[in-house]
């Protein structure tokens, strides 16, 4: 959650300092998070498509490389849900 809440301070931080030079973000808020959203989906295009190309379940071959957990991050409360069964399996 502090990695969430450090970037959304960052983001105002940039609208504060675009605000004081007059100037308008470079695109669209929602134009802006869909070309990211691309971005972040197409790094994952090769490495998952050679695991589908081996035969490999699109799940699994997500799992393999790493593709869910590079385009989603580190979810809240995820961490949390880790570590209880982690220490379930203790």
């Amino acid at each position: 959650m502090k990695l969430y809440i450090l970037s959304l301070g960052a983001g105002l931080l940039v609208g504060i300092i675009y605000s004081l030079l007059n100037v308008r973000s470079p695109a669209p808020p929602l134009v802006a998070l869909i070309g990211l959203l691309g971005i972040l989906v197409g790094e994952q295009v090769i490495p998952v498509g050679k695991q589908l190309l081996n035969g490999t379940a699109f799940k699994t071959a997500c799992n393999a490389s790493d593709a869910t957990q590079h385009v989603f991050g580190q979810l809240p409360g995820r961490q949390a849900a880790e570590q209880a069964a982690a220490e379930d399996r203790v």
